[in-house]
Protein backbone atom coordinates (compact mmCIF):
# COMPACT_ATOMS: atom_id res chain seq x y z
CA UNK A 1 0.00 0.00 0.00
CA UNK A 2 1.20 3.11 -1.21
CA UNK A 3 1.38 5.86 1.39
CA UNK A 4 2.32 9.67 0.76
CA UNK A 5 4.49 11.70 3.38
CA UNK A 6 4.96 15.45 3.73
CA UNK A 7 8.99 14.52 3.16
CA UNK A 8 8.13 13.04 -0.74
CA UNK A 9 8.73 15.27 -3.86
CA UNK A 10 7.20 13.05 -5.98
CA UNK A 11 4.79 14.70 -8.32
CA UNK A 12 1.87 12.97 -6.96
CA UNK A 13 3.12 13.01 -3.34
CA UNK A 14 3.59 16.65 -3.34
CA UNK A 15 0.24 17.46 -5.26
CA UNK A 16 -1.57 14.80 -2.26
CA UNK A 17 0.02 17.43 0.00
CA UNK A 18 -0.67 20.88 -1.55
CA UNK A 19 -4.11 20.15 -3.30
CA UNK A 20 -7.76 20.97 -1.76
CA UNK A 21 -8.73 17.29 -0.54
CA UNK A 22 -12.22 18.89 0.76
CA UNK A 23 -13.18 20.14 -2.63
CA UNK A 24 -11.57 16.62 -4.11
CA UNK A 25 -13.98 14.73 -1.87
CA UNK A 26 -17.26 17.30 -2.51
CA UNK A 27 -16.59 16.86 -6.27
CA UNK A 28 -16.45 13.32 -5.86
CA UNK A 29 -19.72 13.17 -4.10
CA UNK A 30 -20.94 14.87 -6.67
CA UNK A 31 -19.57 12.54 -9.65
CA UNK A 32 -20.93 9.49 -7.12
CA UNK A 33 -24.69 10.90 -7.48
CA UNK A 34 -24.41 11.64 -10.62
CA UNK A 35 -23.62 8.35 -11.64
CA UNK A 36 -26.61 7.23 -9.74
CA UNK A 37 -28.70 9.91 -11.41
CA UNK A 38 -28.71 8.94 -14.45
CA UNK A 39 -28.80 5.42 -13.66
CA UNK A 40 -32.16 6.27 -12.49
CA UNK A 41 -33.40 8.94 -14.83
CA UNK A 42 -32.22 7.28 -18.23
CA UNK A 43 -33.95 4.40 -19.01
CA UNK A 44 -36.54 5.83 -19.38
CA UNK A 45 -35.60 7.97 -21.96
CA UNK A 46 -33.94 4.95 -23.66
CA UNK A 47 -36.84 3.26 -23.83
CA UNK A 48 -39.05 6.26 -25.01
CA UNK A 49 -36.18 6.37 -28.21
CA UNK A 50 -36.53 2.82 -28.87
CA UNK A 51 -32.76 2.04 -27.25
CA UNK A 52 -31.62 -0.73 -24.79
CA UNK A 53 -32.85 0.81 -21.76
CA UNK A 54 -28.87 1.20 -20.55
CA UNK A 55 -27.45 2.77 -23.99
CA UNK A 56 -27.00 5.77 -21.83
CA UNK A 57 -26.30 4.59 -18.28
CA UNK A 58 -23.19 2.85 -20.63
CA UNK A 59 -22.15 5.73 -22.36
CA UNK A 60 -22.22 7.92 -19.16
CA UNK A 61 -20.33 5.25 -16.86
CA UNK A 62 -17.39 5.24 -19.67
CA UNK A 63 -17.35 9.15 -19.79
CA UNK A 64 -16.99 9.12 -15.68
CA UNK A 65 -13.81 7.67 -15.37
CA UNK A 66 -12.16 9.64 -18.39
CA UNK A 67 -13.32 12.89 -16.43
CA UNK A 68 -11.75 11.81 -13.36
CA UNK A 69 -8.16 11.35 -14.88
CA UNK A 70 -8.56 14.16 -16.67
CA UNK A 71 -9.14 16.03 -13.50
CA UNK A 72 -6.48 14.61 -12.08
CA UNK A 73 -3.83 15.51 -14.51
CA UNK A 74 -4.55 18.53 -15.10
CA UNK A 75 -4.74 19.56 -11.43
CA UNK A 76 -1.22 18.44 -11.44
CA UNK A 77 -0.04 21.30 -13.27
CA UNK A 78 1.16 24.88 -12.40
CA UNK A 79 -0.54 27.63 -12.83
CA UNK A 80 1.85 28.91 -15.42
CA UNK A 81 1.18 25.91 -17.45
CA UNK A 82 -2.97 26.18 -16.78
CA UNK A 83 -2.18 29.58 -18.78
CA UNK A 84 -0.62 27.68 -21.48
CA UNK A 85 -3.36 24.86 -21.83
CA UNK A 86 -6.33 27.53 -21.47
CA UNK A 87 -4.72 29.68 -24.69
CA UNK A 88 -4.11 26.53 -26.60
CA UNK A 89 -7.79 25.16 -26.15
CA UNK A 90 -9.13 28.76 -26.26
CA UNK A 91 -7.61 28.28 -29.73
CA UNK A 92 -8.45 25.19 -30.58
CA UNK A 93 -11.99 24.98 -29.53
CA UNK A 94 -12.71 28.55 -31.07
CA UNK A 95 -12.32 26.94 -34.77
CA UNK A 96 -14.46 24.47 -33.46
CA UNK A 97 -17.05 26.32 -32.84
CA UNK A 98 -16.53 28.27 -35.79
CA UNK A 99 -16.37 24.58 -37.90
CA UNK A 100 -20.02 24.33 -35.59
CA UNK A 101 -21.75 27.48 -37.57
CA UNK A 102 -20.06 26.24 -41.24
CA UNK A 103 -20.52 22.11 -41.13
CA UNK A 104 -22.76 21.39 -37.55
CA UNK A 105 -25.95 19.71 -38.05
CA UNK A 106 -28.96 22.34 -36.99
CA UNK A 107 -30.99 21.13 -34.09
CA UNK A 108 -33.91 22.87 -32.62
CA UNK A 109 -32.66 25.87 -35.11
CA UNK A 110 -29.41 26.31 -33.79
CA UNK A 111 -26.05 25.32 -34.94
CA UNK A 112 -24.12 24.11 -31.89
CA UNK A 113 -22.79 20.90 -31.87
CA UNK A 114 -19.91 18.37 -34.29
CA UNK A 115 -20.50 15.07 -35.15
CA UNK A 116 -17.94 12.90 -33.95
CA UNK A 117 -18.87 9.20 -34.99
CA UNK A 118 -21.33 8.17 -32.36
CA UNK A 119 -19.77 10.91 -30.07
CA UNK A 120 -21.63 14.75 -30.22
CA UNK A 121 -19.31 17.77 -29.28
CA UNK A 122 -20.68 20.81 -28.02
CA UNK A 123 -17.50 22.91 -28.29
CA UNK A 124 -18.60 26.10 -26.62
CA UNK A 125 -18.66 24.06 -23.17
CA UNK A 126 -14.89 23.77 -23.34
CA UNK A 127 -14.56 27.74 -24.63
CA UNK A 128 -16.03 28.83 -22.08
CA UNK A 129 -13.55 27.63 -18.72
CA UNK A 130 -10.67 28.66 -21.96
CA UNK A 131 -11.91 31.81 -22.05
CA UNK A 132 -11.92 32.94 -18.51
CA UNK A 133 -8.38 31.93 -17.74
CA UNK A 134 -7.24 33.74 -21.01
CA UNK A 135 -9.35 36.63 -20.20
CA UNK A 136 -7.71 36.60 -16.67
CA UNK A 137 -4.51 36.43 -17.78
CA UNK A 138 -5.01 39.54 -19.94
CA UNK A 139 -6.69 41.59 -16.76
CA UNK A 140 -3.60 40.33 -14.83
CA UNK A 141 -0.85 41.59 -17.85
CA UNK A 142 -2.54 45.02 -17.69
CA UNK A 143 -2.01 45.12 -14.21
CA UNK A 144 1.36 44.22 -14.16
CA UNK A 145 2.25 46.67 -16.60
CA UNK A 146 0.67 49.72 -18.98
CA UNK A 147 3.05 48.30 -21.92
CA UNK A 148 0.36 45.47 -22.36
CA UNK A 149 -3.05 46.97 -23.31
CA UNK A 150 -4.97 43.61 -21.46
CA UNK A 151 -8.00 45.43 -21.14
CA UNK A 152 -8.90 45.71 -24.23
CA UNK A 153 -7.46 42.41 -25.82
CA UNK A 154 -9.56 40.83 -22.93
CA UNK A 155 -12.75 43.63 -24.63
CA UNK A 156 -11.83 42.23 -28.00
CA UNK A 157 -11.42 38.31 -26.99
CA UNK A 158 -14.96 38.61 -25.46
CA UNK A 159 -16.52 40.31 -28.43
CA UNK A 160 -15.00 37.77 -30.13
CA UNK A 161 -16.69 34.97 -28.14
CA UNK A 162 -20.16 36.79 -27.58
CA UNK A 163 -20.12 36.79 -31.41
CA UNK A 164 -19.51 33.83 -32.07
CA UNK A 165 -22.05 32.43 -29.18
CA UNK A 166 -25.02 34.92 -30.82
CA UNK A 167 -24.22 33.77 -34.37
CA UNK A 168 -25.05 29.62 -33.13
CA UNK A 169 -27.15 31.31 -31.46
CA UNK A 170 -26.77 30.49 -28.09
CA UNK A 171 -27.62 33.50 -26.01
CA UNK A 172 -28.25 31.62 -22.61
CA UNK A 173 -24.47 30.64 -22.39
CA UNK A 174 -23.85 34.32 -23.69
CA UNK A 175 -25.30 35.41 -20.83
CA UNK A 176 -23.07 32.86 -18.57
CA UNK A 177 -19.87 34.07 -20.90
CA UNK A 178 -20.96 37.76 -19.88
CA UNK A 179 -21.41 37.55 -16.35
CA UNK A 180 -18.16 35.39 -15.48
CA UNK A 181 -16.44 38.14 -17.55
CA UNK A 182 -17.78 40.91 -16.19
CA UNK A 183 -16.98 39.62 -12.57
CA UNK A 184 -13.61 38.99 -13.70
CA UNK A 185 -13.11 42.60 -15.17
CA UNK A 186 -14.70 43.90 -11.68
CA UNK A 187 -12.39 41.98 -9.81
CA UNK A 188 -9.90 43.47 -11.67
CA UNK A 189 -10.24 47.03 -10.93
CA UNK A 190 -13.26 48.32 -13.42
CA UNK A 191 -13.71 52.04 -13.35
CA UNK A 192 -16.55 52.78 -11.95
CA UNK A 193 -18.30 54.67 -14.91
CA UNK A 194 -17.45 51.69 -16.97
CA UNK A 195 -19.02 49.97 -14.35
CA UNK A 196 -22.15 51.74 -15.05
CA UNK A 197 -21.79 51.56 -19.12
CA UNK A 198 -21.56 47.63 -18.64
CA UNK A 199 -24.83 47.48 -16.52
CA UNK A 200 -26.30 50.54 -19.45
CA UNK A 201 -25.38 47.70 -22.42
CA UNK A 202 -26.49 44.79 -20.31
CA UNK A 203 -30.01 46.04 -19.92
CA UNK A 204 -30.02 46.97 -23.61
CA UNK A 205 -28.66 43.88 -24.82
CA UNK A 206 -31.32 41.63 -23.12
CA UNK A 207 -34.24 43.88 -24.48
CA UNK A 208 -32.41 43.33 -28.09
CA UNK A 209 -32.25 39.60 -27.63
CA UNK A 210 -35.75 39.59 -26.64
CA UNK A 211 -36.95 41.50 -29.30
CA UNK A 212 -34.34 39.66 -31.90
CA UNK A 213 -34.56 36.09 -30.80
CA UNK A 214 -38.19 34.58 -31.06
CA UNK A 215 -37.18 31.65 -28.94
CA UNK A 216 -35.79 34.09 -26.05
CA UNK A 217 -39.20 35.97 -26.41
CA UNK A 218 -41.14 32.92 -25.85
CA UNK A 219 -39.42 31.83 -23.23
CA UNK A 220 -39.43 34.70 -20.98
CA UNK A 221 -43.31 35.18 -21.92
CA UNK A 222 -43.75 31.75 -20.76
CA UNK A 223 -41.85 32.03 -17.36
CA UNK A 224 -43.83 35.48 -16.84
CA UNK A 225 -47.16 34.02 -17.45
CA UNK A 226 -47.42 30.38 -17.10
CA UNK A 227 -50.95 30.20 -17.42
CA UNK A 228 -50.25 30.79 -21.30
CA UNK A 229 -49.02 27.15 -21.25
CA UNK A 230 -46.49 25.46 -23.13
CA UNK A 231 -44.73 24.52 -20.02
CA UNK A 232 -44.80 21.22 -20.24
CA UNK A 233 -41.46 20.62 -19.00
CA UNK A 234 -41.31 22.93 -16.06
CA UNK A 235 -45.06 21.68 -15.00
CA UNK A 236 -43.56 17.76 -15.02
CA UNK A 237 -40.77 19.10 -12.85
CA UNK A 238 -42.87 21.29 -10.42
CA UNK A 239 -44.67 17.57 -10.20
CA UNK A 240 -41.87 15.64 -9.94
CA UNK A 241 -40.78 17.84 -6.53
CA UNK A 242 -44.31 17.62 -5.02
CA UNK A 243 -44.47 13.86 -5.36
CA UNK A 244 -40.94 13.20 -3.81
CA UNK A 245 -41.86 15.57 -0.54
CA UNK A 246 -38.67 15.78 2.16
CA UNK A 247 -37.77 11.75 1.77
CA UNK A 248 -38.66 11.04 -2.03
CA UNK A 249 -40.66 7.80 -3.28
CA UNK A 250 -37.26 5.87 -3.72
CA UNK A 251 -34.47 5.79 -6.19
CA UNK A 252 -35.89 4.20 -9.53
CA UNK A 253 -39.42 4.52 -8.46
CA UNK A 254 -40.57 7.78 -9.94
CA UNK A 255 -42.56 8.09 -12.63
CA UNK A 256 -42.36 11.67 -13.26
CA UNK A 257 -39.40 11.22 -15.41
CA UNK A 258 -41.02 9.13 -17.87
CA UNK A 259 -42.86 12.29 -19.22
CA UNK A 260 -40.28 14.53 -19.27
CA UNK A 261 -38.03 14.73 -22.33
CA UNK A 262 -34.69 16.24 -21.14
CA UNK A 263 -34.83 14.14 -17.03
CA UNK A 264 -31.35 13.01 -17.81
CA UNK A 265 -30.00 16.03 -19.06
CA UNK A 266 -31.61 19.72 -17.93
CA UNK A 267 -34.29 18.25 -15.64
CA UNK A 268 -32.27 15.65 -13.28
CA UNK A 269 -32.61 17.59 -10.68
CA UNK A 270 -36.45 17.08 -10.74
CA UNK A 271 -35.69 13.52 -10.77
CA UNK A 272 -33.91 13.75 -7.99
CA UNK A 273 -36.34 16.05 -6.52
CA UNK A 274 -38.82 12.55 -6.82
CA UNK A 275 -36.84 9.84 -5.94
CA UNK A 276 -34.63 11.45 -2.94
CA UNK A 277 -36.88 14.47 -1.80
CA UNK A 278 -35.97 18.01 -0.79
CA UNK A 279 -33.19 16.86 2.13
CA UNK A 280 -30.98 15.14 -0.69
CA UNK A 281 -31.58 18.12 -2.94
CA UNK A 282 -30.43 20.50 -0.45
CA UNK A 283 -27.30 18.42 0.46
CA UNK A 284 -26.45 18.36 -3.44
CA UNK A 285 -26.99 22.20 -3.16
CA UNK A 286 -24.82 22.35 0.30
CA UNK A 287 -22.16 20.25 -1.95
CA UNK A 288 -22.35 23.45 -4.63
CA UNK A 289 -22.15 25.91 -1.97
CA UNK A 290 -19.15 24.25 -0.21
CA UNK A 291 -17.04 24.28 -3.52
CA UNK A 292 -18.07 27.56 -4.65
CA UNK A 293 -17.17 29.09 -1.19
CA UNK A 294 -14.17 27.00 0.12
CA UNK A 295 -12.75 27.67 -3.43
CA UNK A 296 -12.83 31.79 -2.55
CA UNK A 297 -11.88 31.39 0.89
CA UNK A 298 -8.54 30.11 -0.81
CA UNK A 299 -7.86 32.50 -3.13
CA UNK A 300 -8.06 35.05 0.08
CA UNK A 301 -4.40 33.93 0.41
CA UNK A 302 -3.27 33.74 -2.53
CA UNK A 303 -1.10 36.70 -3.97
CA UNK A 304 -0.82 36.01 -7.90
CA UNK A 305 -3.39 38.52 -9.23
CA UNK A 306 -3.83 35.89 -12.53
CA UNK A 307 -4.60 33.09 -9.95
CA UNK A 308 -7.22 35.13 -8.35
CA UNK A 309 -8.86 35.87 -11.42
CA UNK A 310 -8.64 32.74 -13.28
CA UNK A 311 -9.88 30.87 -10.21
CA UNK A 312 -12.44 33.74 -9.75
CA UNK A 313 -13.69 33.10 -12.90
CA UNK A 314 -13.66 29.31 -12.87
CA UNK A 315 -15.72 29.21 -9.62
CA UNK A 316 -18.59 32.17 -10.89
CA UNK A 317 -18.67 29.55 -13.98
CA UNK A 318 -19.06 26.77 -12.40
CA UNK A 319 -21.61 28.13 -9.53
CA UNK A 320 -23.91 30.53 -11.99
CA UNK A 321 -24.00 27.19 -14.22
CA UNK A 322 -25.76 24.85 -10.94
CA UNK A 323 -27.47 27.65 -10.16
CA UNK A 324 -29.22 28.31 -13.64
CA UNK A 325 -29.96 24.74 -13.75
CA UNK A 326 -31.68 24.39 -10.34
CA UNK A 327 -33.43 27.93 -10.73
CA UNK A 328 -34.90 26.44 -14.34
CA UNK A 329 -35.80 23.05 -12.36
CA UNK A 330 -37.98 24.86 -9.92
CA UNK A 331 -39.89 27.90 -11.92
CA UNK A 332 -37.41 30.64 -10.71
CA UNK A 333 -36.49 31.42 -14.21
CA UNK A 334 -36.70 31.22 -17.70
CA UNK A 335 -35.84 27.82 -19.24
CA UNK A 336 -32.13 27.29 -20.40
CA UNK A 337 -31.00 24.38 -21.68
CA UNK A 338 -28.13 24.12 -18.91
CA UNK A 339 -26.57 20.82 -17.46
CA UNK A 340 -26.19 20.35 -13.78
CA UNK A 341 -22.49 20.16 -13.28
CA UNK A 342 -21.17 16.44 -12.80
CA UNK A 343 -24.86 14.79 -12.15
CA UNK A 344 -26.52 15.16 -15.54
CA UNK A 345 -25.96 12.86 -18.66
CA UNK A 346 -23.70 14.17 -21.52
CA UNK A 347 -19.90 13.90 -22.66
CA UNK A 348 -18.92 17.51 -23.76
CA UNK A 349 -20.47 18.60 -20.60
CA UNK A 350 -19.27 16.04 -18.35
CA UNK A 351 -15.40 16.35 -19.98
CA UNK A 352 -15.87 20.54 -20.21
CA UNK A 353 -16.23 20.46 -16.10
CA UNK A 354 -13.63 18.42 -15.73
CA UNK A 355 -11.27 20.71 -17.48
CA UNK A 356 -12.85 23.22 -15.57
CA UNK A 357 -12.19 21.75 -12.21
CA UNK A 358 -8.73 20.30 -13.08
CA UNK A 359 -7.94 24.42 -13.62
CA UNK A 360 -9.21 25.10 -10.64
CA UNK A 361 -7.66 22.58 -8.50
CA UNK A 362 -4.33 23.10 -10.03
CA UNK A 363 -4.93 27.02 -9.36
CA UNK A 364 -5.88 26.51 -5.90
CA UNK A 365 -3.37 24.10 -4.74
CA UNK A 366 -0.89 25.90 -1.79
CA UNK A 367 2.66 27.37 -2.97
CA UNK A 368 4.96 28.90 -0.75
CA UNK A 369 6.45 32.17 -2.52
CA UNK A 370 6.13 35.41 -3.68
CA UNK A 371 3.44 34.61 -6.53
CA UNK A 372 5.50 34.13 -9.42
CA UNK A 373 4.12 31.47 -11.24
CA UNK A 374 5.52 28.18 -11.27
Amino acid sequence: MTTFTRLDRSIVGSWWWTVDRWTLVAVGLLVAMGGVMVLAASPAIAARLNLDSFHFVRRQFMYLPMAVMIIFAISLLSPLWVRRLAVVSFVFFSLLTIATLLVGPEVKGAHRWLQFGSFTLQPTEFLKPSFAVVAAWMFAEQRRSDEIPGNLISMVLFAFVVTLLLLQPDVGMTLVVSAVWFAQFFLAGLPIIWVVMFVVVGIVSAAAAYSLFPHVASRVDRFMDPSGGGNYQIERAMEAFQTGGFFGVGPGDGSVKRQLPDAHTDFIFAVLGEEFGVVICLLVVALFAFIVLRGFSRLLEEKNFFVVLAAAGLLTQFGLQAVINIGVNLRLMPTKGMTLPFISYGGSSMFALALLMGMLLALSRRRAGTGELR
